[in-house]
């Protein structure tokens, strides 16, 4: 929204060059759109950054009572981690504000492109709002409010038309919407350390749902529809099957169901190598994020792949769950997430719930990051809330029996994400 007052003054300090009357004040509400022109590595940059504020913002929001003694103190100490210039408070700290001004713009836009997105930016932007409010002093408190005119005009939308004739905007508006902001996980650091015998105990210790959802399809069915595939495949890449493993786990799934092993051999070993970055524009291509995952390709009927937390019916995430024996009261707890729409937050519980801690310590962006922190938990590298007892004998032995029953399953933010598919239409595109 664009708060209307004295536009001439704002004006006028642009002309005489005075940099302070620009940012008056470490908390903004902006009267216009930046408008200097800037590098696409420096809008990418600020982006990103408040993006991942943003991010700290929606977890500790879900995590703790906004307000709270205990809220404020765990922001606080996010945010200086961050170091995104939050306070300002400095009156010559423009470098500051033009970056609080220039980001929070720009995120504007990448989300102002559907309604959830807007609702998500809204949130988390009021929460942060609120925050920086009541940690000014009074005295600037009063200057703030006697400065801002608080009647206003909607929807950054009107700016879209402009942006999206301007074809090196665009596609960075549209990645930042869904962008990923933690390790890239296409650099396999653990390659040829798991064996094909390994992958089914593991998808029930140490697979996200998303994950562990596809394997037991894959188990079942014998079979993959494109979109699991696609999903499923790179994740096992990235957990550091080779592609010699991949070959033949793969295959060996695919002729227990109507593929014979010539088929396979011509119709999908190509795929997989190109996956691998052996075969055409030689890509070494990357393990979906969660929120590429979230936010693009839906599944639709006989499709296993996508987020459980957002793509599933409630009732049968409800009883799947259930079947992963999470207690009720954590099951309520993972559909209260859903129903705000926080996913990311949801699995967040399922892997604390499943593997007994109280908190995981992390904001869970990335399944590979679900796997590789799993396995810390499991080895002893994090500490656990308490030792399994004869119910966590008992749960293990469960998923055991369920896994033996189903075998008879930041860097910065990459802008050529989305980009990298280019060139991938032969990728598991049998169905």
């Amino acid at each position: 929204m664009e708060f209307s007052s004295s536009r001439a003054r704002l004006k006028q300090a642009r002309l005489a060059g005075d940099r302070r009357e620009l940012y008056p004040h470490s908390l903004q509400f902006y009267l216009e759109p930046p408008t200097e022109n800037i590098s696409l590595v420096e809008f990418e940059s600020f982006a990103v950054d408040r993006l991942r504020l943003l991010k700290v913002v929606e977890n500790l929001g879900v995590s703790y009572a906004r307000g709270s003694e205990q809220y404020k103190t765990k922001l606080q100490s996010e945010l200086r981690k961050l170091k995104f210039p939050y306070k300002a408070l400095a009156e010559d700290d423009y470098d500051a504000r033009r970056k609080d001004h220039i980001s929070h713009f720009i995120l504007r836009l990448a989300y102002c492109q559907s309604e959830d997105l807007r609702r998500w930016f809204l949130q988390q932007e009021m929460d942060l709002l609120r925050y920086r409010f009541n940690e000014l002093t009074d005295s600037l408190r009063q200057k703030f409010l006697e400065y801002v005119n608080l009647s206003f005009e909607a929807l950054t939308a009107r700016s879209l038309p402009s942006i999206q004739s301007d074809e090196r905007l665009q596609p960075l508006l549209n990645h930042l919407s869904h962008s990923y902001v933690g390790p890239d996980y296409s650099v396999q650091k653990n390659t040829g350390k798991i064996s094909l015998e390994q992958i089914d105990s593991l998808s029930v210790k140490s697979f996200p749902l998303c994950m562990r959802q596809l394997h037991k399809a894959l188990r079942d069915n014998h079979h993959l529809r494109h979109g699991g595939r696609m999903q499923y495949g790179l994740f096992l890449k990235g957990i550091g099957l080779t592609l010699e493993q991949a070959l033949e786990f793969w295959k060996k799934e695919f002729i227990r169901g109507k593929v014979d092993a010539d088929k396979f051999d011509k119709g999908y070993a190509y795929s997989i190598r190109h996956s691998y970055g052996k075969e055409g524009r030689r890509t070494d291509y990357t393990p979906y994020s969660c929120m590429k995952i979230i936010m693009s390709n839906p599944p639709s009927q006989g499709d296993y792949h996508g987020c459980p937390f957002r793509h599933s019916d409630p009732e049968l995430l409800k009883q799947r769950l259930q079947l992963y024996k999470v207690p009720l009261s954590g099951i309520t707890q993972i559909l209260e997430l859903v129903k705000g729409m926080h996913y990311q937050l949801a699995c967040q519980k399922y892997f604390e719930l499943t593997h007994d801690v109280d908190d995981i310590g992390f904001s869970l962006n990335h399944p590979n990051q679900y796997f590789t922190e799993s396995q810390k938990v499991l080895s002893g590298g994090r500490e656990l809330k308490k030792e399994l007892g004869n119910s966590g004998n008992s749960q293990q032995r469960s998923n055991t029996q369920e896994s033996m029953n189903s075998s008879c399953t930041p860097t910065s933010s990459n802008t050529t994400a989305d980009a990298e598919l280019e060139g991938l239409a032969a990728y598991f595109t049998e169905d």
